[in-house]
């Protein structure tokens, strides 16, 4: 009975710091409490079972205001109140708190601890970007002072899209900061020792003895791919193939540790075992740092020692229940982090289906079996948060993980080796060069070859939470209950066409229109009952972080029909992801609105190429588009009977005259937010006015006001999204069904 209320008590304080992200969601869980406690009682059960009950659910309430007393708040001096109104450069001073990492963009990102802005006193934790020369060598502790221009994060822009401002709080930042240039405040400082001292000295060592790439993939085997900087490209591909487990700090690492040092030491006494694995998962932690994955295997790791000091049998399960609570206590915030919520949920399908799966792979060597059940059990239990959060699925996720096991395994174990040999001396670390290349070679050799396989990756389309408690109800069944043990392949069944027949049938009747905010240039997607276009491409960090994340959570896996009505850079890294059918290119005679090198690879994949002249109608499902002009660039859209209006370049009176009534009986102008001749405005009378600008022409915006016009700007508000049911929606209201239940 004890042990049962202890389980209840753990599971209530995990329900109330999930709750949390429902409105009054703490007092739900307590009346739910005071409910199963009367229900219980009036069953004539033990009346210490109805105790057990009401406790959980205070336990439940306590959870959510210890979530939001832990939830960081800007101060009355943090650094966010310091942002200018206007755009103009300040000096922040503070002490590094970690070393500098690569982003994407190839910049440098550090954590800086504010002391002062400008001359005044102020706090708190600012994310710095600079420039890849200039913080190269920061360590953590040192005392600088950085110019730059000090900026709010933006919240989320685009539907599905990243939210930044969220991702800082989280991390009890407030600000963010792109530096121009950095100072040191001692010149005559020098740094304490730290953790972080091994780890760049991993890190530099191995790059330097095995080249970036591959010295990379094998210091993240080692320490873990956050203290790592892994060229974009591979990370990019392990992650697309279902093994960024591999280059992340993890249980895999803390077993291989583990094991490696039991069997050393199994001979000796069982207090000196312990001293030995403790040690190895302190170093361990101390080198990885103190994420959510690497703790929780901590923490395991610690019990399963115990066990055998001891001389006690450890529940797996139990552990994995005590471990949650105690990295949810250290840090409540965690419960909505994704690294920790994939590595309990792989290791509980570890716990509860390996079994299963291995009984059933018996006729398999004792050695190949865990190998197939292992990746089999992760990816089911993590494929319903998988198809959540980012709606992508690899086929070849399973066998790319049995074939990577042993490599990984050997290159893991090796590394650690070699990382502990480079710090003793680099001259006997080199004889480990070819028995570590060679294999992490092949290792990144065979993740791209799997990466141009056709199909690779699969966008699903991002699923409901309701769909997904749902399905991991499915889950649950077999487990809790072993009499459907033997149905497990109807569960399996009913939860595949739970994801496949509602997208697939919400895909095939929607008919809706996008207009993404990517800064100055206009895109738009639109999705015609199955079929998908894009109009303009931007540049390639649009097709980065707006285009392709937005695509890939919508279901979408190749493009129907695209038009490059502007000059846009970002089609060439748009096509190597996604195959287009056919591109409508409306180039002018001054600059080609798609590059020679997008053309080839668009041919390449038995893509067209089609030019289109002025006055040409393209009619593309229910979709007809026309180019009005090519200079000035004038595009109409037909969609459900309403027309949108397309204006890049303001016409002049002749250009008008010349385009006559085509100009008019367009409900929706989308367009750069510049000045508009009333006289153009009135030929047009739009009822909807996009602006895909910051600013609007003040006497354009007072001339749309005065005539009742709804008017949306995207880089203030975010994309918008207009269907047939539900009309124009910005990117908040797209959202914030979501929002409140999470």
């Amino acid at each position: 009975m004890a042990s049962t209320s202890v389980v209840i008590w753990c599971l209530a304080y995990i329900v109330g710091l999930l709750m949390t992200a429902v409105p009054f969601g703490g007092a739900i869980v307590l009346i739910s409490g005071v409910i199963c406690a009367l229900v219980l009682s009036r069953l004539k059960l033990r009346r210490t079972i109805a105790k057990v009950w009401i406790i959980a659910g205070l336990i439940g309430l306590a959870a959510g205001f210890y979530l939001q007393l832990r939830t960081p708040q800007p101060s009355a001096i943090d650094v966010s109140q310091f942002v200018p109104k206007e755009r103009q450069e300040v000096t922040v001073s503070g002490i590094v708190e970690s070393l500098p990492k690569l982003t994407r963009r190839d910049n440098r990102q550090v954590w800086l601890n504010v002391t002062k802005v400008g001359e005044q006193k102020a706090d708190g934790k600012l994310y710095v970007t600079l420039s890849k020369i200039d913080g190269e060598d920061l360590y953590p502790g040192q005392a600088i002072a950085i110019q730059g221009n000090l900026y709010k994060p933006k919240p989320k822009m685009n539907p599905g899209g990243f939210d930044f401002q969220k991702y800082l709080a989280q991390e009890g930042s407030f600000a963010g900061l792109k530096g121009t240039s950095i100072r040191l405040l001692d010149t005559n400082q020098k740094p304490t020792w730290g953790w972080w001292m091994i780890q760049r000295e991993i890190v530099r060592s191995q790059a330097k003895q095995f080249g970036n790439v591959e010295g990379s993939l094998i210091s993240a085997m080692v320490i873990g791919g956050r203290v790592v900087d892994i060229p974009v490209d591979v990370k990019d591909a392990f992650s697309k193939i279902g093994l960024s487990h591999a280059l992340a700090a993890s249980g895999f690492q803390v077993t291989l540790i583990l094991g490696v040092l039991l069997a050393l030491t199994r001979r000796f006494p069982k207090a000196i075992q312990f001293g030995a694995g403790a040690t190895g998962l302190i170093v361990f932690m101390g080198l990885t740092g103190m994420q959510p994955a690497v703790f929780r295997a901590v923490i395991m790791g610690f019990a399963v020692l115990l066990g055998i000091l001891l001389e006690r049998y450890t529940k797996p399960l139990n552990t994995l229940l005590i471990a949650a609570i105690i990295l949810l206590i250290v840090n409540p915030l965690w419960i909505w982090n994704l690294g920790f919520q994939f590595s309990f949920l792989a290791t509980l399908g570890l716990l509860v289906t390996v079994p299963a799966i291995s009984k059933r792979l018996d006729w398999l060597p004792s050695v190949i079996a865990p190998a197939i059940a292992v990746p089999i059990a992760a990816f089911i239990w993590t494929l319903p948060l998988q198809l959540f959060s980012f709606g992508i699925v690899s086929p070849y996720c399973i066998p790319a993980n049995v074939a990577a096991t042993l490599l990984i395994s050997f290159i893991s174990i090796g590394g650690i080796i070699n990382a502990v040999l480079n710090l003793i001396s680099p001259a006997i670390a080199n004889i480990t060069t070819p028995f570590l290349y060679y294999p992490t070679h092949w290792l990144i050799a065979g993740v791209k070859f799997v990466c141009q396989l056709p199909g690779n990756s699969i966008a699903v389309g991002t699923i409901s939470i309701l769909l997904m408690l749902v399905l991991y109800g499915l889950l649950c069944t077999p487990w809790i209950f072993p009499r459907f043990q033997r149905q497990w392949w109807a569960f399996l069944l009913v939860g595949i066409n739970l994801v496949f027949i509602p997208a697939w049938y919400v895909r095939s009747s929607l008919l809706q229109v996008t207009a993404l905010s990517v800064g100055q240039t206009p895109v738009m997607v639109v999705q015609d009952h199955g079929r998908v276009g894009l109009i303009n491409s931007g540049d390639v960090d649009a097709v980065r972080f707006t285009i392709l994340p937005f695509l890939q959570k919508e279901g979408v896996n190749r493009i129907d029909w695209a038009v490059a009505a502007s000059p846009s850079e970002g089609w060439s890294t748009l096509i190597k992801e996604l195959p287009i059918r056919s591109l409508y290119d409306f180039s002018g005679e001054k600059q080609p609105a798609v590059s020679l090198e997008a053309i080839q690879q668009l041919t390449a994949q038995k893509g067209k190429h089609l030019p289109i002249t002025t006055g040409q109608v393209i009619k593309t499902g229910t979709i007809d588009i026309q180019a009005l002009s090519i200079e000035p660039t004038i595009l109409q859209l037909g969609v459900e009977q309403r027309r949108w209006l397309w204006l890049k370049d303001v016409p002049n009176v002749s250009q008008r005259q010349a385009l006559g009534n085509h100009l008019s009986g367009n409900e929706i102008l989308w367009w750069s937010g510049r000045r508009l001749h009333p006289r153009l405005l009135g030929q047009m009378q739009p009822s909807v006015a996009i602006a895909y600008s910051r600013t609007i022409h003040p006497e354009t915006l007072r001339q749309l006001q005065v005539g009742q016009v709804q008017v949306y700007q995207t880089q203030a508000e975010g994309g918008l999204q207009w269907s047939k049911n539900q009309g124009f929606r910005t990117t908040l209201e797209v959202d914030e069904p979501e929002a409140s239940f999470l």
